[in-house]
């Protein structure tokens, strides 16, 4: 097997991970929330012209998604990466259902709905009740008083560069990448796995439907990933 007789690994993951989780996306034609739509909301401008009703729909999304339990698929791939070395997972997810399944390690390209971030200092803590309940009252920093956000990377943002590096320095090395549940879409993100096949990792994609990444693959595994991927890493 590919991913059996590879010393390095780059897992990549999209919201297809989470989607038998529950997980919403926010996206397509339940995507609205109240009259919004997250590329309303999920902006710095959206920030700056009303913080209290970003945060109060990021309060319910985290309601929503604390609510939500890691599936077979994250559970096989957490158990995998315990029992071997050299495997990469990165995620664009924030839902850190990963970690709560207890994968080791997770390079984050999109941060963690359940951190915020300082408007100021930048300086990135776990959630705090009152953001995550919708308190009225904002939540400001400890150490410089300043507006805390969201640690999620909004709209028109640059990714993280620790972990954009991090995630393209395990591809260069990667002898397989598997893809699962994302479409490929969305750059430059997506050149990750085009940049692992580029180093001459065999791909393969684990999804429902058609993604950017078929005509790279090695395999294509079409179906949900909960059930196919606890049956690809055994």
């Amino acid at each position: 097997m590919l991913l059996a007789h590879a010393a390095r690994v780059v897992v990549f993951t999209g919201a297809g991970m989470s989607a038998e989780s529950g997980v919403p996306t926010f996206r397509g034609a339940g995507g609205l929330w109240k009259t919004f739509r997250p590329e309303q909301l999920a902006t710095p401008e959206a920030f700056a012209r009303d913080p209290a009703l970003v945060w109060e729909w990021y309060a319910w999304r985290r309601g929503l998604v604390a609510a939500c339990e890691p599936n077979a698929a994250h559970r096989a791939l957490a158990a995998w990466m315990r029992r071997r070395d050299g495997i990469t997972l990165v995620t664009q997810n924030v839902d850190d259902l990963h970690e709560r399944a207890g994968t080791p390690a997770v390079v984050k390209l999109h941060g963690s709905l359940f951190t915020d971030r300082c408007s100021g200092c930048a300086r990135v803590t776990r959630a705090q009740p009152h953001s995550r309940t919708g308190a009225p009252s904002l939540p400001r920093c400890a150490a410089c008083a300043a507006l805390l956000r969201p640690g999620v990377v909004w709209f028109g943002e640059m990714l993280p560069a620790d972990q954009l590096g991090a995630a393209y320095a395990a591809a260069g090395t990667a002898q397989a990448c598997l893809v699962v549940g994302t479409s490929g879409a969305v750059y430059p993100a997506a050149g990750i796995v085009h940049a692992a096949r580029a180093a001459g990792a065999a791909v393969i994609v684990v999804d429902p439907g058609d993604t950017e990444f078929d005509g790279i693959a090695g395999v294509k595994l079409t179906g949900p990933a909960g059930e196919l991927v606890p049956a690809l890493l055994g």
